[in-house]
């Protein structure tokens, strides 16, 4: 059974079991908060890797459609900004789990940056941000509209200060012809970047529109690729965000970048031991599933810090069963699930998603999530949490589901 899109059933509900006037607007998990303010650092960044949590954004359940302009409840969206700094996790901001081309439009997502971008410096935050391509039509075939469009959103990026994120583009994907136009387009690209970026090479499991991207649908050719133009920028790349699912191929690419170049992991399967890493070297981290794992993941990375290695692995291990069954296909609509969780925990008062993707799950889905969250002490308030779902699944006519 599939959820219907229809929000009522996931209204805000004060008198829940739990609820407090605060628990839309702060993190009821973040250290060092009170109640209507914003939470402050209380956890510098781990010094061994540099961690990033790709986060959501937080619809407007009154104002939007869902074929529609993104409508967001921007305090909301920015108060959880606050929890996964407090944490000491660096935000990714207006990425894939922003639902960027899934919802989020490029009008929204530039607002959203600059937004991020002023809370980021009032806080001292770790920030980065996707610079793509879509504002341009879906079937855009002209590289130098395609170029212009980065070049856009990666003035927008480095304007507000923020370390940009080349993200892959569906219409690079559709209109390049060969890996040379990859290679002359990210070329360009880098040569005016203002700071070092990261490039982001997104998988077609994400993705499906991004097959074949750096110009071959061979794995091997693709990365001798995508190597070449880390290799022809020296300081321009200040590391590869891989996010394929398949950590041979990405353990591979690790050892092959320059020293001066991070991998982040962006494989929300096998991250604990691609971040615990091998004594060749390891991937840092910038991952959809730390939106939801904020305070277990930033304690688990700490301990790396001290050299606690096995520790790292016993904290994080076990988170592994969640990320699996949120990112489980269509892995594209693993938004859903992170959404969910952050309305059970209280970070958000309903549960509705920009283009009204809650709907994207099915309702047994949401329950297994609720499920193994539950057992990993995710919800500051569990009772809440409980009262949250029953009262989804109620709505529904669901309860068994």
């Amino acid at each position: 059974m599939t959820a219907p899109q229809d929000p009522a059933g996931a209204a805000a509900d004060p008198a829940a079991p739990g609820a407090h006037p605060a628990a839309t607007r702060t993190s009821p998990s973040a250290p060092g908060t009170g109640s209507g303010a914003r939470p402050v650092c209380a956890h510098p960044p781990p010094r061994s890797r540099t961690v990033f949590a790709a986060a959501h954004v937080v619809a407007d359940p009154h104002a939007g459609t869902p074929d529609g302009p993104a409508a967001v409840d921007w305090d909301a969206t920015l108060a959880f900004r606050h929890h996964l700094w407090a944490h000491g996790l660096g935000v990714a901001e207006a990425m894939d789990t922003a639902q960027r081309g899934a919802g989020l439009d490029w009008r929204a997502a530039a607002e959203l940056i600059r937004r991020s971008a002023a809370e980021a410096r009032a806080v001292g935050g770790l920030l980065a941000c996707g610079a793509g391509t879509d504002q341009l039509p879906p079937h855009e075939t002209s590289l130098d509209r395609i170029r212009g469009a980065y070049e856009e959103q990666l003035g927008l990026v480095e304007d507000a200060g923020a370390r940009p994120v080349l993200m892959a583009s569906r219409q690079l994907a559709a209109a390049a012809t060969g890996p040379e136009d990859y290679r002359a387009l990210y070329g360009h690209l880098l040569r005016q970047a203002a700071r070092p970026v990261i490039l982001h090479w997104l998988g077609p499991v994400f993705d499906p529109a991004l097959a074949g991207y750096w110009g071959s649908g061979d794995p091997d050719a693709a990365t001798e690729t995508l190597l070449a133009i880390v290799a022809g920028h020296p300081g321009k790349v200040d590391g590869v965000k891989v996010s394929l699912l398949d950590p041979a191929r990405e353990v591979a690419l690790r050892r092959r970048l320059p020293r001066t170049v991070r991998c982040y992991t962006g494989d929300d399967f096998h991250y604990p031991e691609l971040i615990a890493g091998d004594d060749h070297g390891a991937s840092h981290a910038l991952l959809g599933v730390f939106d939801p794992l904020a305070p277990l993941a930033a304690a688990a990375v700490r301990l790396l810090d001290g050299g606690d290695t096995a520790g790292f692995r016993a904290a994080l291990d076990p988170t592994v069963a969640l990320a699996r069954h949120l990112f489980q296909e269509p892995t594209r609509h693993y938004k859903t699930g992170i959404v969910l969780l952050a309305w059970l925990a209280g970070h958000q008062p309903h549960f509705t998603m920009v283009g009204g993707l809650q709907s994207a799950r099915s309702l047994p889905h949401l329950r297994r999530a609720h499920q193994l969250a539950d057992r990993l002490g995710l919800f500051p308030d569990p009772e809440l949490a409980a009262h949250r779902m029953r009262r989804l699944l109620a709505v529904h006519g669901a309860q068994d589901a």
